[in-house]
């Protein structure tokens, strides 16, 4: 008897919750939230067949959904609880939102691209997903109004240092950002002593779209 494609898409989730905690993703919480958030309802129609594949998948604007072992492993290191309010910088397609929503108290999250950000928008209603707040806006600028956050994750690359968003996060606060001007950037982990410093840990090598100032100017 042929499998119906309910079956197969749940076959192609285990594995890749599987292959997630090969590589590392140990936390349950994490994998629960990643096993739960429809990847196919964030990937554009053409690559549908592959949701559950971990890999990068292009998405309208030149962005990209984030290949779920990065978004997994970003997640783990934020350490989050449900009491965390959150800030990400980047939308895209929401499903990094998606994953965060389900691990913390409230998530804000900003795009520079409008048409992203009401698709996300879309997705997160259609998944009732009602502790997301979106900003059309400049990422690199963060949310003043809103910080200072639990913690802070960047979906694109900070050509350095991310200053400006380390002054959004309370003391004892996290950020997880990738950082560099080339290809391959460094996924940095900064975490706050509570003294005004920060603890810098080097996770991986990536590669992520660069964070770029202002907003986007569509036709």
């Amino acid at each position: 008897m042929s499998k119906t494609p309910s079956e197969h898409e749940g076959e192609d989730r285990a594995r890749l919750i599987l292959a997630l905690r090969e590589q590392g993703v140990t936390d349950l919480k994490v994998l629960g939230a990643i096993e739960k958030t429809p990847r196919e309802l964030f990937t554009p129609d053409l690559f549908k067949d592959r949701s559950w594949e971990d890999s990068a998948l292009p998405i309208a604007c030149g962005q990209t959904i984030s290949q779920p072992y990065i978004v997994g492993l970003m997640s783990q290191a934020l350490t989050l609880d449900r009491r965390s309010r959150v800030l990400e910088i980047g939308t895209g397609s929401g499903y990094q939102a998606a994953i965060l929503s389900r691990l913390s108290r409230l998530v804000y999250t900003v795009e520079r691209y409008r048409t992203l950000m009401k698709d996300a928008e879309d997705r997160f209603r259609k998944l009732e997903l009602t502790n997301i707040i979106t900003k059309f806006g400049d990422g690199g600028e963060g949310w003043a109004e809103q910080a200072p956050f639990d913690r802070i994750m960047v979906t694109a690359a900070a050509p350095e240092e991310p200053t400006r968003l380390l002054a959004q996060l309370k003391p004892d606060g996290v950020l997880v950002a990738p950082v560099g001007k080339g290809p391959v950037q460094q996924l940095i982990r900064y975490a706050g002593d509570g003294a005004g410093g920060f603890l810098k840990e080097t996770l991986c090598d990536v590669r992520f779209v660069p964070l770029l100032d202002g907003v986007a100017r569509e036709l």
